[in-house]
């Protein structure tokens, strides 16, 4: 074994010391074992650690997490878009840091973190919130891992709570009118999102350039978030482009959008900035969704959002499939729409369940 255990004196009695070399070849020390069996037992981790490549100095263990936390920001936080870059980064100021910054990584464990998790969720705070709390300070952990100055990440195997997706709020063709009415000037806009399935974000950051009128087709390649209360304009949600139809009724309102701006104009607002968001409360969205509720009972308290919703339903309810759905909203796959929609095609399988029957009938007659 590499290393040796020598006993020594104390005033509470005999002692014992193991010396050992570290991967570095250079020597240390670890008093204070009260039995040699201890000593050898530490010995043996030590020297088994060593071979496995999972050595980690003490000294290095003392290392503070937030020495650790810039390294973090600059390679992870730099591949983020800026909304969820900002999102991370309020995520450790206000609960990472203020835990877990001054502690020695080596002494953060995983039931410590668990215990934090089930505080924060006992508090109120959401799954969605949680998760992003604990994946921050995982990443940071693991950058600690990957400097040798712990064996393994402790966040890594945390149980979390499971987001619950919002139910969809869908608006009938009739309620997406009363609504469009109800918005005065930003008729266009309700109609707009209700009939393409964009984003609020890709909405307001589509120009001129991308409006293809003699093909009625509409290039969505950017997309405005509001960081710190101004626009940021970055790639859609995705990363990826798409290419959206224009509503056959919407083509000569746009066009008229269009009128004396130039290529790199804004579509919506003055040309020159983006369409401001609405306040979720006392905006014009908000006063329109009032007034619809004014003149039909049955219309649901709705955001900007669920009109990516009432697009996707309308679509469906036209007789789309899942396939064109799916590249109208930009998703990833067409599994990804069908998790976020399945109580859309219920209808569907109706179908399939009628047109089952109808072949048995055939086959058994």
């Amino acid at each position: 074994m590499a290393g040796s255990i020598d006993p020594y004196e104390t005033a509470k009695g005999r002692r014992y010391r193991v010396r050992y070399r570290k991967p570095d070849k250079s020597q240390t020390d670890k008093r204070g074992f009260k039995t040699k069996r201890d000593a050898e037992l530490f010995l043996a981790s030590v020297t088994v650690s060593k071979a496995r490549g999972e050595y980690v100095d003490p000294s290095d263990g003392r290392r503070t997490l937030s020495m650790f936390s810039e390294q973090w920001k600059a390679e992870r936080l730099a591949l983020l878009k800026p909304s969820s870059r900002h999102a991370m980064e309020t995520a450790w100021r206000v609960h990472v840091e203020p835990k877990w910054a001054s502690r020695g990584v080596a002494g953060i464990s995983e039931s410590e973190i668990a215990a934090w998790v089930a505080e924060m969720l006992a508090a109120g705070k959401s799954a969605q919130t949680i998760r992003r709390i604990v994946f921050v300070l995982s990443g940071v952990l693991a950058i600690a891992v990957r400097e040798r100055a712990r064996p393994t990440n402790p966040a890594a195997g945390i149980a979390l709570p499971k987001k619950r997706r919002k139910p969809a709020r869908y608006l009938t063709h009739a309620q997406v009118a009363t609504l469009a009415q109800a918005a005065g000037d930003k008729s266009l806009v309700i109609e707009f999102l209700a009939y393409t399935g964009l984003r609020w974000g890709e909405a307001v950051a589509l120009r001129v350039r991308h409006i293809n009128m003699l093909r009625r087709r509409i290039s969505v390649e950017e997309n405005a978030v509001t960081v710190k209360g101004t626009y940021e304009i970055g790639t859609p949600k995705s990363g990826l482009a798409r290419i959206v139809p224009m509503p056959p009724h919407l083509v000569q309102e746009l066009a008229r959008l269009c009128e004396g701006k130039g290529p790199d104009g804004f579509l919506f607002g003055d040309g020159a900035a983006p369409l401001a968001h609405t306040h979720a409360t006392s905006g014009w969205f908000a006063r329109a969704v009032k007034a619809a509720q004014a003149i039909d009972a049955t219309f649901p308290r709705i955001t900007p959002h669920d009109l990516r919703h009432t697009a996707a339903s309308l679509a469906v309810s036209s007789g789309a499939n899942v396939k064109a759905v799916q590249r109208m909203l930009g998703h990833a796959s067409a599994a990804m729409t069908l998790d976020v929609y399945a109580d859309l095609f219920d209808d569907d399988l109706d179908a399939v369940a009628a047109a089952m029957s109808v072949a048995r009938a055939s086959a058994v007659s």
